[in-house]
């Protein structure tokens, strides 16, 4: 065999075992979903505390191919943060309580029932506007 032949016939075999290492280690990251990860109910004792409430993640991540599912809530009075924005969209909705919703300079004041679309790059942000605590769900797209 010559040696350009070797040469080639090396460098083909190191590629393809390159390929076949990138999808083996992206088979033992993936989660396997089944239908007992796939279905999650809320239970108050897996939510983080937050300062201003909790917070419980339906679907985060390292969990889904792009989006993800948080339950926000918010005591009266207070936000999560300030408002802000991120290249990724988001919608809030709004499950129980009032909220106050700034989007881009203005501001309104939902109730349950409502959706909030946050579009790339817009200044956004939620508090509650009311005197119970504010339920919402948020979800984003992960843009890894």
């Amino acid at each position: 065999m010559n040696p350009l032949t070797t040469i080639k016939t090396t460098f083909a075999v190191l590629f393809f075992q390159q390929i076949i290492f990138a999808q083996e280690s992206k088979k033992e990251t993936a989660p396997q979903y089944t239908i007992e990860n796939c279905v999650n109910h809320f239970e108050l004792d897996k939510a983080t505390k937050t300062k201003v409430g909790y917070q419980y993640w339906f679907a985060d991540k390292n969990f889904t191919h792009e989006n993800t599912l948080k339950m926000s809530i918010v005591e009266p009075g207070k936000s999560t943060h300030a408002p802000h924005h991120h290249p990724e969209e988001e919608f809030f909705y709004i499950l129980e309580g009032s909220a106050s919703f700034f989007l881009d300079g203005k501001t309104v004041v939902v109730g349950p029932n409502t959706s909030l679309y946050c579009p790339p790059n817009a200044e956004h942000g939620i508090s509650n506007a009311g005197n119970t605590n504010l339920k919402y769900l948020v979800i984003k797209k992960d843009l890894r």
